[in-house]
């Protein structure tokens, strides 16, 4: 076993030094509750730390009072539970459409600012009291999980590798429970688990503050009201303690089993093998059709760049270099063939199944072997995969983190990826970015290996890939 590094013995330190702070911190403020009950002098008014300990554990002890927080924490829970997942459908439909986005932010936003009582009163009134910490709870949690998970859902959108990774799974074919579980939900996951550090404990405090006001039987709001009524300070201080203990205990239990779903269901997505992969002719229409494998530009103007109208016809195993400066389109044409771009005028045909984008697109909260499987062909097992990945990466473990690898290791961790994904052509934006010589020349030598025959299009500044991938070079002429 490894002895700790200074690393492990620092945190620890710094650990330790919180936890005196945090007790020393509690210390001095039950002293100072202590002093400040002995000044008042009156028990009824503010009865001191050690009263209302003997008062929580004189309830504590009583079924009735676990009868009360289960009827009280049945409800909550459940109101926020379908508060998670109406949040989340409804996030869902406003990142699709326009108009379902500005339908509900008006009275989501309203909702939000409305003070809690005044939500509770008038669901009070139009629901009655024993319904009433279920729909404030409901309303209180939504637009507070809504927002959060819509900004999550429009920052993955808009760019960097969340959005790149998206577009991967796209072009992949990946499923739609794939593309839920192992890339849509993780990149929203942090969004969540932020919000829920709010609502979770918002969403007692409004359940109880409702059960205060509807008085429905056997909650803990009416045992509350009970030891208001009847003048019981030891026992009103004592209850608020619990809400405020449970309401931290689940706030807890909640963001834990949130930040562990990540893993789990990029773990479920990677072992599903009911992949929808649907080879098809991508780009404009062309009457002539594409063998499968290759690829055709007929006076191809790229949407971005400033190439001049492209006219290639790569045959089926075709593999074809696409050589030009920085800014030319070289990027914009393999996007195109993907069909993750449309071209400005002209025709493109092809059947692209598999891509390594330029830019990092990986999903950080898997495994180096998960993120290839997640995307691979359905007749690609792990024995291929960990045997790929060991020739790519032969000192990194398959089992480890992305998020902890070097730059050039996360490429050949995506490289890997592009060539595992199922279909006939292979599309590599600068692959060997990066890598030394040594590693640069055996990740090309695997690359023609894993091709069996594919088609490949390699977008590369390097004139030394063509003549490693054994490929035609392609030069795309600049207009200027």
């Amino acid at each position: 076993m490894a002895a700790p590094s200074f690393k492990d013995k620092k945190n620890d330190c710094y650990g330790a030094r919180m936890v005196v702070a945090r007790a020393a911190a509690i210390c001095a403020w039950l002293v100072a509750w202590r002093l400040a009950s002995v000044a008042v002098g009156q028990p009824l008014i503010l009865p001191g730390p050690v009263e209302v300990a003997g008062s929580l554990v004189a309830l504590v002890v009583t079924p009735a009072f676990w009868g009360q927080v289960g009827f009280s924490a049945a409800r909550i829970l459940g109101a926020l539970a379908a508060a998670y997942a109406c949040a989340l459908a409804l996030a869902t439909a406003s990142r699709a459409s326009r108009a379902v986005r500005e339908l509900a932010s008006v009275p989501l936003s309203a909702i939000k600012a409305t003070p809690v009582v005044c939500v509770v009163v008038l669901l009070l009134i139009w629901l009655g009291s024993a319904n009433v910490s279920v729909a404030a709870v409901f309303l209180m949690a939504l637009p507070g999980l809504y927002f959060p998970v819509l900004e999550g859902l429009d920052a993955s959108a808009a760019g960097g590798e969340a959005a790149a990774a998206a577009e991967v799974f796209e072009v992949h074919g990946a499923c739609g429970i794939v593309r839920a579980l192992g890339c849509a939900w993780p990149r929203v996951l942090p969004f969540v688990v932020a919000a829920s550090e709010t609502v979770v404990g918002m969403s007692w405090k409004a359940g109880v503050a409702a059960e205060l006001i509807g008085v429905p039987s056997g909650s803990v709001g009416e045992r509350i009201y009970q030891a208001k009524l009847l003048l019981e300070t030891g026992d009103l201080f004592a209850w608020t303690i619990a809400v405020v203990a449970i309401a931290t205990l689940c706030e807890r239990l909640v963001v834990a089993l949130l930040r562990a779903s990540g893993p789990v269901c990029v773990t479920l997505a990677a072992g599903t093998r009911g992949r929808v992969f649907c080879p098809r002719q991508m780009g404009t229409k062309d009457p002539s059709p594409c063998p499968r494998g290759g690829w055709k530009a007929r006076g191809l103007v790229l949407a971005h760049g400033s190439v001049v109208p492209l006219t290639y016809e790569a045959p089926a195993g075709a593999r074809v270099c696409v050589m030009a400066p920085s800014g030319t389109g070289k990027t914009t044409l393999l996007r195109t063939l993907a069909g993750l771009e449309t071209a400005a005028a002209g025709e493109c045909v092809a059947f692209p199944s598999s891509i390594c984008l330029q830019g990092p697109s990986l999903v950080p909260c898997a495994t180096v072997e998960q993120n290839v499987l997640l995307t691979a062909a359905s007749d690609v097992n792990k024995q291929h995969v960990r045997a790929l990945l060991a020739d790519l990466l032969p000192d990194v473990p398959t089992a480890g983190a992305v998020s902890e690898l070097s730059g050039g290791q996360r490429r050949r961790v995506e490289l890997a990826r592009a060539l595992a994904a199922p279909g006939d052509l292979v599309l590599l934006d600068e692959p060997f970015s990066g890598l030394d010589e040594a590693t640069r020349r055996r990740a090309a030598a695997i690359v023609v290996r894993e091709l069996r025959g594919r088609g490949l299009v390699v977008a590369t500044h390097d004139a030394r890939d063509a003549a490693l991938l054994d490929a035609a070079t392609l030069e795309l002429v600049n207009q200027r």
